[in-house]
């Protein structure tokens, strides 16, 4: 997991290096008008990386056919809208829907009778609701700087939980609930405003469907979404 933020943190720096360098050289003041609208909007394009917290079930050493299982990580792009309304001078409530393609989590397993590694992966396409409140810094030319938090409600479009046939499946269920929490950074151009941002997400829900029945289910109790995404929203 540790990896993972690297990664996304690296991709942030270099998108915040690339805009600083554009923003430096100008030194006329863009979209003045801008912070003082009611309400704007936009569109995001994210790279997200998804994972699956697991509790194993309490009775996991009975079950002598597995020995081990671990959650993997996998990244997915996402396509979303943006809408925001002031409240007040730092102060906005976001909506950003989203469809998440992508992203599929998966388990590795090392099971006894023969002894083998086998990789089960769970496809996922997810139509999310994420509504954030920002705080936003003062303007500082045409930077800015803002920390976002909310919620986020998920359906899983791709969700196998009414699958009859899964000797072999791990079940989702279809929703989740999410918090969410995040930095954000305003560059201000021309005709548009340049928003890089990177946001993680702490799923409360959970999405296993467990079936005492199934070899690869039973022996996980609970599991939890955990994502880390980097956004780039272009704003009107």
């Amino acid at each position: 997991m540790h990896h993972l933020l690297r990664k996304q943190i690296s991709i942030l720096f270099v998108s915040l290096a690339f805009f600083s360098n554009a923003h430096a050289q100008y030194k006329q003041l863009y979209r003045e008008n801008h912070d003082d609208m009611p309400y704007y909007f936009g569109m995001t394009l994210a790279y997200n990386t998804s994972y699956l917290a697991a509790t194993k079930n309490t009775r996991f050493t009975q079950y002598d056919s597995i020995m081990s299982v671990e959650p993997g990580a996998s990244g997915g792009i996402a396509l979303g809208l943006l809408a925001t309304l002031k409240l007040n001078d730092y102060y906005e409530l976001r909506v950003n829907p989203q469809l998440i393609i992508g992203g599929s989590k998966y388990f590795t397993y090392i099971t006894n009778y023969p002894i083998r590694v086998e990789k089960k992966t769970l496809p996922s396409t997810i139509v999310s609701f994420p509504i954030h409140f920002k705080f936003n810094s003062d303007r500082l030319n045409n930077f800015r700087t803002y920390l976002l938090g909310g919620v986020k409600f998920d359906m899983d479009l791709a969700s196998n939980s009414a699958a009859r046939n899964a000797e072999d499946l791990v079940k989702l269920k279809k929703n989740d609930f999410a918090l969410e929490a995040g930095i954000g950074f305003n560059f201000y151009l021309p005709f548009v405003t340049v928003s890089p941002e990177i946001k993680f997400s702490y799923g409360l829900t959970n999405i296993h469907a467990r079936d005492p029945n199934l070899k690869y289910s039973n022996v996980l109790e609970k599991l939890q979404s955990r994502m880390i995404t980097i956004s780039l929203h272009l704003e009107d």
